[in-house]
């Protein structure tokens, strides 16, 4: 997750930094950097365990990107990760930015480091997601060639605190999902309902996802019983509802799904993961969508399900700040602009 504040330093010369990647041994680096910007309040608690990050760089699930002065001085850190070894897709995200380096493009030439060595590798591309509080980090990920593939509202919780200050109006902040195009590949099938084609294919054609857009059969097998798990965010104080096959019951347990975490375990936000590789997608979501209490917030690779998926959002009562959302292309306005018309029009 890539949450930089705006806050700008005097210069640090570009010829004076060294990009490089983290060694195993070097893990204690990156929990001393995030302590320093976030005190304890980054939602990720494995970047506070020196063996945890030791690990996943050793078994290859996290490339580990800093940037450093000649004498060492660490100015700033990004990480691209996997969930497995196989996967094509890599996820960018624990941007750290040192006061010294900040708007000086030390994240994006961080961003450009990795962004090379994965393409020279084979990954098809990186996702990865940037504040909407402020278009710095949103600027960075265009200028390397990156696009909007949605906006999670309420993404970042209000626990979260850069530079470990002590905000009195704290609130849940929303991010935008960038896809940065690497290698060519064969298109992937997507089954998308018919409300939300125009604007999925827009995403498609501006970002270079490799998916295609296709309709299902009328005749195609609904199974009774939908079939997903739900993964509990306790640190975001959310929930994701992962779909692998919908069946006709989905808006029925999804809806119990919705009231649970949100009235009975007193969560902020539900999110809805529908698998774009099934027609059952396209299907059941034309027939129930309407009685979903969720919302369009957009598509992505998803590291944790095999292929693309559509991400709907719902909230509970709390306050998403959507006047403070700002775009940094004219493509992530209008991404914004059906993101937001969606949510006002969500049952």
């Amino acid at each position: 997750m890539n949450y930089q504040s705006s806050e700008q330093a005097p210069a640090t010369e570009e010829a004076e930094v060294h990009i490089r990647f983290l060694a195993a041994e070097e893990s204690s680096v990156l929990v001393e950097l995030v302590r320093e910007a976030y005190g304890d309040t980054y939602d990720a608690e494995w970047v506070y365990q020196p063996d945890q990050i030791a690990h996943r760089i050793n078994t290859h699930t996290l490339r580990s990107a800093i940037g450093h002065l000649s004498d060492g001085t660490i100015l700033g850190h990004m990480a691209l990760m996997v969930e497995e070894t196989t996967e094509r897709v890599m996820h960018a995200g624990v941007a750290v930015v040192r006061d010294a380096a900040r708007g000086h493009h030390v994240f994006e030439r961080l961003k450009r480091f990795a962004a090379q060595w994965a393409a020279e590798a084979g990954y098809l591309g990186i996702f990865s997601e940037a504040t909407a509080a402020h278009p710095y980090s949103q600027k960075a990920n265009i200028a390397l060639g990156a696009h909007e593939t949605g906006f999670l509202l309420g993404w970042i919780p209000s626990t979260v605190s850069n530079n470990a200050a002590v905000d009195p109006d704290a609130h849940r902040q929303s991010v935008a999902l960038f896809y940065l195009k690497l290698n060519g590949g064969e298109n992937r099938p997507m089954f998308v309902p018919e409300k939300h084609r125009v604007i999925v294919l827009s995403i498609l054609e501006t970002s270079g996802l490799h998916g295609e857009i296709v309709a299902a059969s009328p005749e195609i097998h609904i199974v009774d019983e939908t079939v997903l798990t739900v993964e509990e965010k306790d640190d975001h104080n959310s929930a994701v509802i992962h779909v692998e096959i919908p069946g006709y019951d989905l808006a029925q347990i999804v809806s119990h799904i919705r009231s649970e975490q949100l009235d009975v375990k007193g969560r902020d936000a539900v999110y809805l993961d529908m698998p774009l590789q099934v027609p059952q997608t396209q299907i059941v979501l034309e027939q129930q969508e309407s009685a979903l209490q969720f919302s369009f917030a957009g598509i992505f690779p998803n590291r944790n399900r095999n292929g693309d998926v559509l991400r709907l959002q719902s909230f509970g009562g709390v306050d998403l700040h959507v006047a403070d959302i700002v775009t940094a292309s004219d493509h992530g306005q209008e991404l914004l602009a059906y993101v937001l018309s969606d949510l006002r029009s969500a049952p």
